[in-house]
């Protein structure tokens, strides 16, 4: 790739990002996080071996080094079986826009995951844009509420939305840097979109034996014949596993991880304006500046 190839593959995999989360929160929504997971890695896994067959002539990546295929296959697991399950389900509870700003912690966890497996040293600059981030995402899903009893009037810092919603988005944020980080460590200079397609693989066996295990499989074959879902995943499936963890590892892989990181987290950003006029939400004051807060601290953490 040519001069900021990486930064461009990057911002690509922002606005794809965009996307997949708000048509995978509204499919999540009507058919449940678990069959959507399954179906848009099933669509992603036939649409990487006919783009790949094409591109190098093999519909599956049977020339990756066993090495490559452990640690892109842990990234499967770890990324999309347990990260990817986690928010989606948090796409259901508190919708893509909120869910999207906590991922927005995503780049210290990765950093903080590329000290522990890479042994990369976070530096002071770098706990002040934890800091900040964590402030941004403090003041959009943090309230004060008023109690009065008998004695006095208490304030109470409660939160806008729900405490599980909260906690599966940051389980996903969680999953997403460490399978980055994971990803970065199995690719070195192996195709992107190969690559891409192992840890699909690996994420398809994993919700498929998560559905055989909870015996949803009716839920699925039900979730199939449901049209207007099945167009969303397909959308979805399209600028998610696909073209979204595509771009992103060929973006870590011609760019820093640090830099193609905080360019992929303005995600946030990005959600506002298609969740005011494609869906009529209401979004305050409060939470734009959140949302550029967060997107500033994770900025800082990479200066």
């Amino acid at each position: 790739m040519g001069h900021y190839g990486g930064e461009i593959a990057a911002l690509l995999t922002a606005v794809f990002w965009t996307v997949t989360s708000l048509s995978f929160e509204s499919a999540g929504k009507k058919i449940g996080s678990l069959q959507v997971n399954l179906i848009r890695l099933v669509v992603a896994f036939f649409i990487y071996g006919v783009v790949n067959y094409f591109r190098r002539g093999l519909i599956l990546p049977l020339d990756a080094s066993a090495e490559s295929w452990l640690w892109l296959a842990a990234s499967g697991v770890v990324g999309f079986v347990i990260g990817d399950l986690l928010l989606f389900q948090s796409f259901v509870v508190i919708g893509a826009r909120i869910a999207m700003l906590i991922m927005a912690l995503t780049p210290p966890i990765t950093a903080f995951m590329g000290w522990m497996i890479l042994g990369e040293v976070l530096s002071p600059m770098n706990w002040v844009g934890m800091i900040v981030t964590l402030t941004g995402i403090s003041i959009v899903i943090l309230k004060r509420e008023k109690h009065e009893d008998s004695l006095s009037k208490k304030h109470k810092i409660t939160t806008s939305y729900s405490i599980k919603g909260i906690l599966l988005a940051f389980g996903g944020a969680i999953g997403q840097g460490v399978g980055l980080v994971l990803s970065k460590k199995g690719m070195g200079e192996y195709d992107a979109f190969a690559a891409s397609h192992i840890r699909v693989i690996t994420g398809m066996i994993g919700f498929a034996i998560i559905i055989l295990f909870t015996k949803r499989y009716g839920k699925v074959w039900k979730a199939l014949h449901h049209k207007s879902a099945m167009k969303r995943v397909a959308l979805g499936s399209v600028f998610g596993p696909f073209l979204g963890v595509s771009f992103s590892l060929l973006a870590i892989q011609h760019t820093q991880a640090g830099i193609a990181a905080t360019i992929m987290s303005i995600v946030p950003v990005l959600i506002i304006p298609p969740a005011i006029f494609l869906f009529h939400e209401k979004v305050n004051w409060k939470e734009i500046i959140g949302a550029m807060i967060t997107v500033g601290g994770v900025a800082i953490f990479f200066l």
